[in-house]
């Protein structure tokens, strides 16, 4: 993935709409069978019965990022989640979960597995977001988190959330869509790491990418409940 192409020229003029009608009313397409059982299995291993602060990385890719925060955040029980075990695989998933020390690395769709998250009481203290899928086609608004019907649930999941991407526009529609659910004015800042987190970021540091962040304070998601 490199810089991203995109006829879109600032935020969407639709943005509003679409999260105040996801406020409006809760998401009520069935949750995704696969994700289900995944999610049940680990509540079988007790991966949640740790009593450790859960930190997740969603989409996760290869799983090498999870394994960076893991390191990171060694009291923790780190939790990555991507849809792609072929990506997954590169860190030595040959099913849908693996569970070692303290991070697990587990197969899922994530619009589903954030919604049985927040069902089964689990909060976060950190929720990190790095390079999500920009879905840089206007019409393709809706795909983005920040736009997609399961964004209050990502609110709800609390702790803090932290966002990351090439795409400016894409961070300044995500702050702009907390700031709509929340009352609460966020910034988007560039972000320069000094090593990468995931391989997509080393990649964007070594073709000297411009790079964003977004954090929204455990403070605002704490405040924040389901609107329904």
């Amino acid at each position: 993935m490199g810089l991203v192409s995109s006829s879109q020229a600032g935020v969407h003029p639709q943005l509003d709409k679409y999260v105040r009608r996801h406020l409006a009313s809760p998401w009520s397409q069935p949750l995704h069978p696969p994700t289900l059982e995944v999610f049940r299995k680990l509540e079988k291993l007790g991966v949640f019965e740790s009593g450790r602060p859960l930190v997740l990385d969603s989409g996760c890719g290869t799983g090498h990022s999870t394994k960076k925060l893991a390191a990171s955040y060694p009291d923790h029980l780190v939790i990555g989640v991507d849809q792609s075990l072929a990506r997954l695989g590169k860190s030595g998933v040959t099913s849908v979960v693996l569970h070692h020390d303290n991070y697990v690395l587990t197969r899922a769709e994530l619009a589903t597995f954030w919604r049985l998250l927040y069902e089964a009481g689990h909060a976060l203290r950190k929720h990190y977001l790095l390079y999500p899928n920009p879905w840089p086609k206007p019409g393709h608004l809706q795909r983005r988190w920040h736009a997609h019907p399961v964004f209050p649930w990502l609110l709800a999941l609390g702790g803090e959330i932290e966002l990351r991407c090439n795409w400016e526009i894409y961070a300044l529609e995500f702050a702009a869509a907390v700031q709509v659910a929340t009352g609460k004015t966020v910034e988007v800042k560039r972000h320069r790491p000094a090593r990468g987190i995931s391989p997509f970021e080393v990649k964007y540091l070594e073709r000297g990418h411009v790079l964003y962040s977004v954090i929204v304070p455990s403070a605002i998601t704490a405040s924040f409940n389901l609107p329904w």
